[in-house]
C-alpha cells in the first residue's frame, strides 16, 4: 500500500512517514504541489494525505485535479484549517475525509484504514451487474458511481458522500442515528466521526436538495437522519 503525503512542513512529513512505515505502509512525500503531481503521474499511489496550504498551489485545487484524474483514490485532507467553510471546500474538491491538526496518530491510522476499506468496497461493488438505487427522482448507479436527479441532473459527490447516500437509500424511511451511520458507512469507532457527519450531511443537502422542491434528507432532532419523500 503506497501513500503519498503532501505537506510543506518537512519535519511533520518526516515524522508521519516514519510512523506510517512502522505500520507497514510505503510512503512517498512531496513538499509542494508540483512534486505531488509528478509522483501521481508516475503511478502506484493508493492513497493521498494532503495539506491545503502548499507553497505553489492551493491544496483544494490539487485535490480537485487528483479527483478528476482518479475517481476512486482515497484522499484525506490533513490541515490546520478547521472552519466549516474550509471543510466544505475540501469535500467539494473531492476529499474523502478532512482532519484538522493536531491529531493523534492512532486516530489518523483509523481514518486511513477506513478510507482504504471503503475504496476497495467501492471497487468491488462495481464489478458486478449495474445496480441502481432510487427514491423519487434520485438515482444512484452503484457500478458507474453516478448520482442523477430529475432525470438528467448529474450531481458530483465525493466517494464518502456517495457511501452515505447509498446507506440512506438502502434504509429508506428508517431513522438512522449518527453513530449507526458512522459505524456502518465509515467503519469508525463511536465518537470519532459523528461530529464530522454533520458537515457531510450539510454538503449533501446543498447538492441533493437545495435546487429541488422535494427534499429527501430530513433531520430527526436528537436522533439522527432519515431519507424519505
Amino acid at each position: 500500500m503506497q501513500i503519498l503525503l503532501v505537506d510543506e512542513d518537512a519535519k511533520l512529513a518526516y515524522s508521519l512517514k516514519r510512523s506510517l512505515k512502522e505500520h507497514g505502509f510505503r510512503v512517498s512525500t512531496a513538499l509542494d504541489g508540483a512534486t505531488a503531481r509528478k509522483l501521481i503521474e508516475f503511478g502506484g499511489i493508493n492513497l493521498v494525505i494532503l495539506e491545503t496550504s502548499l507553497p505553489d498551489v492551493s491544496g483544494y485545487e490539487l485535490c480537485r485535479d487528483i479527483r478528476t484524474q482518479n475517481a476512486h483514490i482515497p484522499i484525506i485532507i490533513l490541515t490546520n484549517q478547521g472552519s466549516i467553510d474550509c471543510k466544505l471546500a475540501g469535500f467539494d474538491a473531492g476529499s474523502d475525509d478532512y482532519i484538522v491538526k493536531p491529531v493523534e496518530f492512532s486516530e489518523l491510522l483509523v481514518r486511513i484504514k477506513s478510507s482504504i476499506k471503503r475504496s476497495y468496497q467501492s471497487y468491488e461493488s462495481g464489478l458486478g451487474e449495474s445496480t441502481q438505487l432510487t427514491m423519487a427522482d434520485l438515482t444512484l448507479d452503484l457500478r458507474e458511481k453516478t448520482v442523477i436527479r430529475a432525470g438528467n441532473k448529474h450531481i458530483n459527490v465525493t466517494p464518502r458522500e456517495f457511501a452515505i447516500l447509498e446507506y440512506f437509500l438502502r434504509n429508506q424511511g428508517t431513522v438512522l442515528s449518527r453513530e449507526e451511520i458512522t459505524q456502518n458507512v465509515w467503519d469508525m469507532p463511536v465518537g470519532v466521526g459523528t461530529n464530522l457527519l454533520n458537515v457531510y450531511i450539510n454538503s449533501l443537502r446543498k447538492k441533493i436538495d437545495k435546487d429541488f422542491e422535494t427534499k429527501l434528507i430530513h433531520t430527526r432532532k436528537g436522533i439522527g437522519f432519515v431519507m424519505k419523500e
